[in-house]
């Protein structure tokens, strides 16, 4: 068994939230160590874009940081899908937006439909880029993405002669895995159904009850009544050597909610053994 090396836990932007930076300057006083950046536009007008943070403003993104300790992520929209020839503008803002505010991490989804050659083909460039500017790139499981798929994905990157392929890995959604079709209401057996060389380097925390992607805060739903989920979910991710930072997906109302599943979450780390 492999002790993780770091883990730390922050939180991420909201559409609904104005500011935009107020999810930040709560992880900031909070002391959360890890903050995610999810440009997040809606038709109806709700959420931001890249542009609508100002290079100033990115500054003092990245220098408070810096000064804080806290690491930094970049979830690329909704609508960057690699396969699409639309995603290469959206890309390109996420991109310079990630360098300029100083992310160590690029998130993006897993798109198989259409074969696991195209897709890799079609993030080969983003992976260049990002392995040049120091960042990994983390390939988040979606409802629809199922552990087979995550076993095919990593098998045939193995086999790429391409020198980037160190920086590229998983970002396990537990939502979403709780939702995923063959798991349904059973995201350890996700976990179980990985490969153990598929390497997981980012996280998502939410809960939901297999139901809708409802994105409560961790110990509001099921695990509120019953935590052993969550102890089983510590116990494999210590057994794989877990070193990256736990994202919790939502803007609760309070917002102490958050504090409360980073303290839990970090006790529980300290406590559960991976044996």
């Amino acid at each position: 068994m492999t002790e993780p090396k770091q883990i730390r836990i922050g939180n991420q932007t909201s559409f609904t939230v104005v500011p935009i930076v107020q999810p930040f300057n709560y992880a900031v006083s909070q002391g959360f160590d890890a903050f995610e950046w999810f440009p997040d536009k809606k038709k109806s007008g709700e959420g931001w874009t890249e542009d609508d943070i100002p290079i100033t403003a990115r500054m003092v993104i990245r220098e408070t940081a810096r000064t804080e300790g806290i690491s930094l992520s970049v979830h690329a929209s909704f609508q960057s899908n690699p396969l699409k020839q639309a995603a290469d503008v959206l890309f390109k803002n996420s991109l310079k937006f990630a360098r300029d505010i100083g992310a160590t991490l690029f998130n993006i989804h897993f798109y198989p439909a259409d074969g696991i050659k195209a897709y890799v083909a079609s993030i080969e460039p983003l992976l260049e880029i990002l392995a040049k500017a120091n960042m990994k790139l983390s390939i988040e499981n979606t409802p629809e993405t199922t552990p087979r798929d995550f076993n095919r994905l990593f098998k045939y990157l193995g086999h790429l002669a391409s020198p980037y392929i160190f920086s590229i890995g998983m970002c396990l959604d537990v939502g979403h895995a709780n939702l995923c079709g063959p798991t349904r209401n059973d995201f350890l057996r996700y976990i179980d159904l990985l490969d153990p060389a598929v390497p997981i380097i980012h996280m998502h925390m939410h809960e939901n009850y297999g139901d809708y992607d409802s994105h409560l805060p961790v110990f509001t739903g099921p695990a509120g009544k019953d935590p052993s989920g969550i102890k089983g979910l510590i116990e494999r991710l210590k057994k794989r050597g877990f070193s990256g930072s736990i994202i919790l997906e939502q803007w609760p109302q309070p917002a102490e909610l958050l504090d409360e599943a980073r303290n839990k979450l970090l006790a529980m780390f300290a406590n559960v053994s991976g044996e």
